[in-house]
């Protein structure tokens, strides 16, 4: 404010305005004072007057409270004697209706003592329940003298009532109903007592029918000539005849106490419990057409029952057989379908233990409807612990048909076939089938879930018999020492033959997850999730990658003779470079017979898989067959040259032939990567000497200095001449160091007659594995699977060769 001398003239003026402010803030302040002084105090008077006028209404409010209570007293002291004659009036009513009840309790428990005495069971309910109503309005007396001698008195005729109604229920079946004709009357009369007694009377009452109408069928079935497996249709028949015979009788029972129904409860735990004791007491396996008979009448038994106590709608099983029957188009009732099955095993057996057939019953229908949910498997549940017998009998059966499937299999299809597909999968299928339905019409617990795992080993037997199948190579000490070992010769003939289990395989592999799938669908749900065939489908994976291979390799034969041919060509003595060469015209007819018929006999996705097996073994082996000629001029080049343009124009045509209607484009980006190293090879060959080097390492740079001099070779130097040649490259080869790429397919040897290749340094030789191994590696150096599917496949077989086990590991180890 005063930052020169000059400016400190102001300072006496703002003094002023300052003091001026001072004084004004000051007068304010004194205002507030004197307005806040009176403010409180006429604060202090609101205060006092609000005081009072709480005192007022206090006084107010207990002058009213005196006057009420007041009030209250006298109106008490008016209302005291109508109070007194209300409450009086009240007392004698419920006296005089106690009393009332007390006399009409007496006169109905005399009357009651009397109808009970004379047996006049109507009345007598009746009276029960009018009785019964009485007691209930005494609970609360029932210390009173005369009430407890009342209750004692009700207590004693309940008694009494239910001697007489027991004595006179035990006559029943005795044959008196038939000569005294009011005795049914009689006993129908004495259910309305046993109704109008407690519950546990019409519980024991029946308990004890029950008991009494089964004890003669203990007797009969607990007896050594009952007491069998084969008998247990007489069991059934016992019980029905009983039903039929007494249901006029049994009509005394009232509706309500289901007796028939309870009757049918008993009987089955009985037969059952006696049927257990059967199967357990057995010394030896049981007769599997007994077992089946027994149990099919059981489940009639209970479907029958489940029909006459539910009356619903139609079963499931009975739905499940009738279904069956409408699929098949085979005209069978359900009766042929027992029939089937029972003349089945025990034509087996009689041929194992040399007996005659047993007599065969005649089928009931089993087309009944209604589905009780107390019978089903009420009885039948015991024979499942028992049933080994049946799933072995029948692994049995399958066997045997498979086992004739495969010997009467021709491995051909029938003509205008549209599948391709052999006859005996589809034959085995339909056993399965039907193998699935007896069992389903039986049982759907552990019995069809271990009738499963028999299906699972008999597919997988039938992949094995597919598996051995496929052509094998020379085996042998023979086979080693002429070079055939590990060759697989295929004919037309067998070449088809490997479509259709390729076919096959993938028919079998698709059927058996929809068959796995059918069956979690009926199979008890605690079974549902084991239910996998998983393990058969890798089986039949496994034929089908092995088929593919070994239709490669087939042709990889037929190939020999003319990579045999390639080598006795005069390479060194051409003098003109022509056509293509007679063993390029031996590949193009071979590949021309061959891939058309293969083409329409495999679907799209196994031929590229094919393809590409085949292009990644035969690039490769022409590459490596280069280096089994003995000397490459330069026209020889030239005109080898040649021939590699017109075998990879043979090799893109492939698909063509194969009647293709797309071709992948990797496909052929494939085929000219793989023939472009033998077309590289030739160019080094023919490079000048001073260059050869620099061009084998621009052309061919992972290639190996084994390579290097073999190449050396070709071109006809001699030793002294290539080691300057070699010293320079080696100069130059230090920095870069790689593995020979050269394909690890072994090149099949030449037949005896042909003259021998030149020796391959040891470092080559070493690149040259097995066969399996090559296609493999060579698959990896190639494109990719054409499916997703098969991109699973070439994993496998991939990551098969270095595992011990495994489904995949055979195809490593024929």
């Amino acid at each position: 404010m005063f930052p020169t001398e000059a400016s400190l003239s102001e300072v006496e003026p703002l003094m002023q305005k300052i003091q001026s402010e001072i004084r004004r803030v000051d007068a304010s302040i004194l205002a507030a004072v004197r307005q806040q002084s009176n403010s409180g105090t006429k604060a202090k008077e609101d205060l006092a007057v609000a005081t009072h006028a709480v005192q007022e209404l206090m006084h107010k409010i207990h002058e009213i409270k005196t006057k009420a209570e007041q009030s209250e007293t006298m109106v008490q002291e008016i209302c005291r004697d109508i109070k007194k004659l209300d409450c009086a009036k009240k007392h004698i009513t419920i006296t005089i209706t106690a009393l009332h009840r007390l006399a009409m309790l007496v006169s109905a428990v005399e009357q009651l003592q009397i109808m009970a005495s004379k047996r006049q069971y109507k009345e007598a309910a009746a009276q029960l329940e009018a009785v019964n109503q009485l007691c209930s309005h005494f609970e609360t007396y029932w210390d009173v003298p005369k009430i407890s001698e009342l209750r004692e008195k009700f207590k004693n005729i309940k008694k009494i009532l239910k001697s007489h109604v027991f004595s006179d229920f035990s006559s029943l079946g005795t044959g008196k109903e038939a000569e005294e004709t009011n005795l049914l009357q009689q006993l129908t009369d004495a259910c309305l007592v046993v109704d109008a007694l407690e519950p546990s009377v019409r519980e024991e009452l029946v308990r004890n029918f029950c008991n009494k109408e089964l004890t003669s069928y203990r007797q009969i079935f607990e007896g050594a000539e009952l007491a069998k497996l084969d008998k247990t249709e007489s069991r059934y028949a016992w019980i029905k005849r009983r039903l039929q015979t007494n249901e006029e009788i049994w009509k005394i029972f009232p509706s309500a106490w289901h007796v028939d129904y309870l009757l049918c409860i008993q009987f089955c735990k009985l037969t059952r419990a006696q049927i257990m004791d059967i199967l357990n007491n057995l010394k030896e396996k049981p007769d599997v057409a007994t077992l089946l008979l027994a149990l099919q009448r059981t489940l009639e038994f209970e479907e029958e029952m489940a029909e006459k106590f539910s009356g619903g709608t139609a079963s499931t099983r009975d739905k499940e057989l009738r279904n069956d029957v409408e699929e098949t188009h085979e005209g069978e009732s359900n009766k042929q379908i027992v029939l089937d099955i029972r003349k089945r095993y025990e034509k087996k057996l009689a041929m194992q233990h040399g007996g005659d057939e047993a007599k065969i019953d005649k089928q009931r229908d089993l087309s009944v409807h209604g589905a009780g949910f107390n019978f089903r498997g009420i009885v039948s549940s015991c024979f499942e612990s028992h049933l080994t017998v049946y799933i072995e009998l029948e692994e049995k059966t399958l066997m045997e048909h498979l086992e004739k499937l495969v010997q009467e299999e021709t491995w051909e299809t029938e003509e205008g076939s549209q599948t391709n597909i052999l006859s005996s999968s589809m034959q085995i299928f339909l056993i399965i089938r039907r193998s699935l339905k007896r069992c389903s019409a039986l049982t759907k617990s552990r019995t069809l879930f271990n009738l499963f795992e028999v299906f699972q080993r008999i597919l997988k037997a039938y992949a094995t018999k597919l598996y051995a199948r496929l052509p094998k190579g020379g085996t042998g000490i023979v086979a080693a020492a002429t070079g055939t070992d590990g060759q697989i010769k295929t004919s037309d003939r067998d070449e088809r033959m490997i479509c259709y289990i390729v076919n096959t395989a993938e028919y079998c592999h698709k059927t058996s997850g929809e068959l796995a799938e059918n069956i979690s669908k009926i199979i008890d749900p605690s079974f549902a999730n084991k239910v996998d065939m998983s393990e058969v489908q890798d089986e039949f994976s496994a034929v089908i990658t092995k088929a593919l291979v070994t239709l490669v390799h087939g042709l990889e034969t037929k190939f020999d003779a003319e990579m045999t041919a390639m080598t006795r060509v005069p390479w060194a003595t051409l003098e003109s470079v022509g056509d293509q060469s007679e063993y390029v015209n031996g590949i193009n007819s071979i590949l021309a017979s061959s891939i058309p018929v293969l083409g329409s006999l495999l679907s799209t996705t196994y031929f590229q898989f094919f393809s590409d097996k085949l292009a990644s073994s035969l690039g490769p082996r022409f590459y490596l067959n280069i280096f089994k000629c003995k000397h490459i001029s330069e026209t020889g080049a030239q005109q080898m040259l040649l021939d590699t343009q017109a075998v990879k124009t043979i090799l893109l045509e492939i698909p063509a032939l194969g009647k293709q209607a797309t071709v992948a484009s990797s496909y052929s980006k494939f085929v000219s990567r793989e023939m472009s190293k033998a077309e590289a090879l030739l160019k080094v060959i023919l490079s000048p000497i001073d260059s050869v080097a620099s061009t084998y390492r621009a052309l061919l740079p992972e290639g190996t200095p084994a390579e290097f001099q073999r190449i050396l070779d070709l071109k006809g130097l001699k030793k002294a001449d290539q080691q300057a040649i070699l010293d320079d490259f080696n100069k130059h080869n230090t920095v870069i160091r790689h593995t020979s790429v050269a394909p690890s397919l072994a090149v099949p040897s030449a037949p005896p007659a042909a003259p021998a290749a030149p020796t391959v340094t040891a470092t080559s030789t070493a690149a040259i594995s097995s066969r399996e191994d090559v296609l493999t590696r060579a698959a990896a150096l190639g494109r990719g699977a054409a499916t997703t599917g098969f991109k699973r496949f070439l994993a496998l077989t991939e990551a098969a060769k270095d595992r011990k086990d495994g489904p995949f590991r055979k195809l490593f180890n024929p």
